[in-house]
């Protein structure tokens, strides 16, 4: 009877030893900088998902695409947005177990794109470069003194990269002097092929706003075929590599055409569809998630004050207090 009881033991040791876990990923919110120092309270929603990570934003400031100099961590800001209060949010996050990434970006004047980010003069680039460096090396000092998970090094400035990849070559290698954890790049969807240093990364970070069906209210066989289009060059890259993927961001807003141009953040965009938001998240998370080179990614966008954030009629990209937040809830809950 013993040795029955201990043979049967012995293969249910090995069946589970056998059984394939699934890794973990990250699942990864957006998490957007408010004028208020955050607690508890601002947190339980981000367990109650099942995030595991966080994605915390400060800004730096230019006043238009040909202006070289940044403005960054100043009174004038929110909170969120300033080193003392990156600091804030990582310390309270951390008490939950979340982890972060510390992502640094650049708002251009009236909300122009990033990636259009261009000096008219030799001179200029230089300031630009001085300018850049100080702002990225700051938070890469901040990332490395709260231990942040990972750093990225920069979002979507494709034309400042097409135009001075030794200077971001030099830059990478500057930020490893201060900073000891994973980096990434966000890349837009359209930019990545032709990024330089990924190398130098740990990650290839893509801001995935991959077009994937023109339907006014897209389904999930539109959206699938959609992806047919773009994930087979997605994994070859990650091949091509022998790195990770990591959507540094992903989301779609809850509007008609939501997976025509999910860029697209225009305000006269403003017909309310939660069915093509949830059908268009639902299968970016069927084809990716279950992949072994994928890594993860970080929802766009996630604010601090949840009760009064989205909602039925909201049209913006935030899944919250929409039929898409219990969506990534199953989702994130997997892994």
């Amino acid at each position: 009877m013993k040795i029955i009881l201990r043979v049967s033991l012995f293969f249910m040791i090995c069946s589970c030893a056998m059984m394939p876990n699934k890794p973990e990923k990250i699942n990864g919110v957006s998490f957007v900088a408010s004028r208020d120092s955050i607690n508890d309270t601002h947190i339980k929603p981000l367990l109650n998902i099942q995030a595991n990570y966080v994605a915390i934003m400060p800004f730096g400031f230019i006043r238009e695409l040909s202006h070289p100099e940044i403005m960054f961590n100043t009174n004038r800001q929110w909170f969120g947005e300033t080193k003392v209060g990156v600091k804030q949010y990582v310390e309270s996050l951390r008490k939950h177990q979340i982890s972060i990434m510390i992502k640094p970006q650049i708002w251009v004047r009236r909300g122009e794109f990033t990636g259009g980010i261009k000096m008219t003069s030799e001179a200029d680039w230089k300031v630009l470069e001085a300018s850049y460096s100080q702002f990225i090396l700051e938070y890469a000092k901040v990332a490395q003194e709260v231990k942040a998970d990972i750093f990225c090094v920069g979002t979507e400035l494709e034309t400042f990269i097409d135009n001075r990849p030794e200077y971001w070559k030099q830059l990478i290698e500057k930020i490893k002097q201060v900073y000891k954890g994973k980096l990434t790049y966000a890349a837009n969807w359209n930019e990545y092929d032709r990024t330089p240093f990924w190398e130098q990364l740990d990650y290839i970070g893509m801001d995935a706003y991959f077009p994937v069906s023109d339907e006014q209210s897209p389904t999930i066989e539109a959206c699938r075929e959609g992806w047919l289009k773009h994930k087979p060059t997605i994994k070859a890259f990650s091949e091509r590599y022998d790195k990770s993927i990591l959507f540094t961001e992903f989301g779609y807003r809850s509007v008609d055409f939501a997976g025509k141009e999910p860029w697209r953040s225009d305000r006269d965009m403003n017909a309310v569809n939660l069915e093509a938001q949830t059908n268009a998240m639902q299968v970016l998370f069927e084809e990716f998630w279950d992949e072994p080179w994928f890594a993860g990614g970080f929802v766009w966008k996630w604010f601090h004050n949840h009760e009064k954030s989205g909602g039925l009629h909201d049209d913006r990209f935030t899944p919250q207090n929409k039929p898409v937040e219990a969506l990534i809830k199953a989702q994130y809950s997997k892994y």
